[in-house]
């Protein structure tokens, strides 16, 4: 199922319907005509150039802005957990790990022991966040964001920071994640490779939205895997539900769906 479809029963089904949102900020274009649904247990990744308005578009989804023309409709009581990018710690004002999931309202010690073993960070519970490692502080960090017990969890480039295999760690945690909460995941990736493999839909933003799709299995190509680390770019097949003049611009009337190889530049 398409995480673009806006008609029938997928709309009604949906967790949050984006129903053709457009964010201006300081007079800045950010996301023009956005229209896309979260469906319950799904993984959808947004990727993306930098500058696409990816971070945008989960802020809006979270209700943390307001879109400029559009609405936003969530399921009601819909429970969200959120995994920001990054997060500023002050060494001057040390805090220990479980001083700051204690800031989650509602939570127990018990509820905290069990988050943290859960996401493998048991092991830090009375150590400082500054301290921390970068996968360890991305564990704690999604550890903060289970403890809601989420329908959605919202994920801004989880794996920033943290080495190649602590990525690979995280990505099967958050897979993990999902089958155990039986929740719907929103993600923003630049890992292409990961993004192919195991997501359910792949959303393609570049203010506009670009293309969407059921992403079909990578290649372990050699070829493909020196394209990926080399220079960031990976091959995917995708559809276009519009088409770009010679100008670049974005002409609105559909052209026919069609697959194709596409660049995607991280």
């Amino acid at each position: 199922m398409s995480a673009l479809s806006t008609k029938g029963s997928q709309m009604s089904d949906a967790l949050v319907s984006v129903n053709n949102v457009s964010l201006n900020l300081n007079r800045h274009v950010i996301l023009q005509r956005i229209s896309l649904a979260i469906l319950p247990k799904q993984i959808v990744t947004l990727i993306g150039p930098n500058g696409a308005g990816k971070t945008s578009l989960v802020r809006l989804v979270l209700g943390l802005l307001t879109p400029t023309e559009g609405t936003i409709t969530r399921q009601p009581n819909l429970t969200i957990g959120y995994m920001p990018q990054k997060i500023h710690i002050e060494p001057t004002l040390p805090m220990s790990v479980e001083r700051f999931l204690r800031l989650v309202p509602d939570v127990t010690q018990t509820n905290i022991e069990a988050v943290l073993k859960q996401v493998g960070a048991q092991h830090t519970l009375s150590l400082f966040l500054h301290g921390l490692s970068g996968g360890e502080l991305q564990r704690v960090l999604l550890a903060r964001a289970l403890l809601k017990k989420p329908q959605l969890l919202v994920l801004d480039e989880p794996v920033q920071g943290v080495d190649l295999r602590g990525q690979n760690e995280l990505y099967q945690l958050i897979q993990n994640v999902r089958e155990q909460y039986n929740c719907a995941i929103l993600m923003v990736s630049h890992d292409l490779h990961w993004v192919m493999a195991a997501t359910d839909n792949v959303v393609c933003l570049n203010q506009h939205l670009c293309c969407s799709g059921h992403p079909k299995q990578v290649s372990v190509d050699p070829a493909y895997l020196n394209l990926f680390g080399a220079n960031n770019i990976a091959l995917y097949t995708h559809h276009h539900d519009h088409h770009h003049d010679l100008h670049g611009n974005v002409v609105d009337e559909p052209c026919a769906h069609h697959d194709h190889e596409g660049h995607h530049h991280g």
